[in-house]
């Protein structure tokens, strides 16, 4: 009797949990929060943020394979009370980049961006077929004290970008 009603208890708990998992296309909490557990081995997107200010050429739009070869310094985020996965979600999940959307990034950076001309890059990582990370670094956008300009690749490659002021 015992050892039925146990078998029942485990039998409901594991309906439950694939219930569960199977309704949130697989990631349930815990996991769905380590990217290790959720997202291992698929190809991910971040961004990089640099401070070109120094460097007094124009910025070339042309992707870059290597981190050291990134032009400007590093501009750190979390000094500046900006999230970086706030940067990452924009210029990873944004379809439509207008003034508006372009606005709304330079808000993000607020009073840093008097002094600074800074270029956000996306950084699209992935295992190639040898499993070694491959990260490709795109210039996406450039932040001036008066000025944005979006990457006119990517601006090409999206069907709704309207000019940026």
């Amino acid at each position: 009797m015992i050892h039925q009603k146990a078998l029942y208890v485990i039998i409901g708990t594991v309906a439950v949990a694939a219930l569960l998992v199977l309704t949130h296309v697989g990631e349930f909490w815990p996991f769905s929060i380590y990217p290790m557990f959720s997202r291992g081995g698929h190809p991910w997107v971040r961004s990089v943020v640099r401070d070109v200010s120094g460097s007094g050429a124009a910025p070339l739009w042309t992707a870059i394979d290597e981190a050291s070869d990134l032009p400007g310094d590093p501009y750190p985020l979390e000094p500046a009370g900006i999230n970086q996965n706030d940067i990452a979600n924009f210029v990873s999940k944004s379809d439509t980049w207008d003034a508006k959307r372009l606005g709304a990034m330079r808000k993000v950076f607020g009073d840093a961006l008097r002094f600074r001309h800074l270029l956000i890059y996306r950084a699209d990582g992935n295992l190639n077929d040898g499993g070694q990370v491959r990260v490709k670094f795109t210039p996406f956008i450039l932040i001036t004290p008066d000025t944005t300009y979006l990457n006119p690749d990517v601006a090409l490659s999206m069907s709704h970008v309207e000019p940026a002021q």
